[in-house]
């Protein structure tokens, strides 16, 4: 089923409109509105659709429907094409969130009970940020040969608590949340409850967060089959208007991540086997 099949259809239309689907969301969806103000400006249509859906976007975009996509991290979108046998490609970072451990119930994991149950994302890419959390901070072993991205609880290699683990969709944490005695989530999502990251169990750094920046895809060779479309994204979505909305959202949370090296990263990511 593609976003056609669900009346969202878009074909890309004259050569100053560029059409994009975007997750319905605050951080991805503001500053694609900010965006289109700029786009405007140069005189160009930014032609968007908004959903919810963290699949069809993928197919969309490699069916040319749309000619990119803002919603995914870079984690996500290697599983993804493995999963799929697509080659989308990331074309500009975006921001990074850090993400944690967080708890309703305790104040440390060491409080942590037996059989306590942690919920953790059902996709690949993001369930192992979890796990390697975890880990990291003694409640579990695991098999350190496995990259982050492909970690699941089958390569838990010790759990002596019994440790319960519940896969959700990574945008229920915050409904889960008061239910389970702890959750892997993303802060943006927990900070729309309320739950800050000064709350957090335990945090990544800023380096095991790089591979889950959040990025705009399109097919392969975008930037070079189309420059001037990749031009003009970059100038509205890397803007000092974009990078001012993240800095005030939330007092500052996501972090935009302009200036990262997007080529070693999604490089190392796709190195991982």
């Amino acid at each position: 089923m593609s976003l056609s099949g669900c009346g969202l259809a878009n074909v890309i239309g004259s050569e100053d409109t560029i059409s994009i689907v975007v997750t319905e969301n605050a951080p991805f969806q503001e500053p694609t509105k900010i965006a289109e103000k700029l786009l405007a400006e140069e005189g160009w249509e930014l032609d968007a659709t908004y959903v919810t859906d963290i699949i069809q976007p993928n197919h969309a975009v490699s069916n040319g429907e749309y000619d990119v996509n803002f919603f995914q991290n870079i984690s996500y979108l290697h599983q993804f094409n493995e999963d799929n046998n697509l080659d989308i490609e990331p074309i500009l970072f975006m921001f990074e969130q850090p993400s944690g451990v967080y708890s309703s119930r305790y104040d440390s994991l060491d409080e942590l009970p037996e059989g306590a149950q942690i919920a953790l994302p059902v996709d690949t890419a993001n369930n192992g940020r979890g796990i390697r959390l975890l880990a990291r901070g003694g409640l579990i072993e695991i098999d350190e040969s496995v990259p982050v991205a492909k970690l699941s609880v089958e390569d838990i290699t010790s759990n002596p608590r019994n440790l319960e683990f519940v896969e959700v969709d990574q945008q229920s944490v915050g409904s889960i949340y008061p239910d389970v005695d702890a959750v892997f989530g993303f802060a943006r999502l927990l900070a729309e409850i309320d739950v800050m990251p000064d709350e957090v169990l335990i945090m990544e750094s800023q380096e095991e967060a790089l591979p889950f920046a959040l990025t705009l895809a399109a097919q392969p060779d975008f930037v070079e089959n189309e420059p001037e479309k990749f031009e003009a994204l970059q100038r509205a979505y890397h803007s000092d208007e974009v990078r001012d909305w993240y800095e005030d959202y939330l007092d500052g949370l996501l972090t935009p991540a302009f200036d990262r090296d997007l080529d070693a990263a999604w490089a190392q990511v796709n190195t991982q086997k």
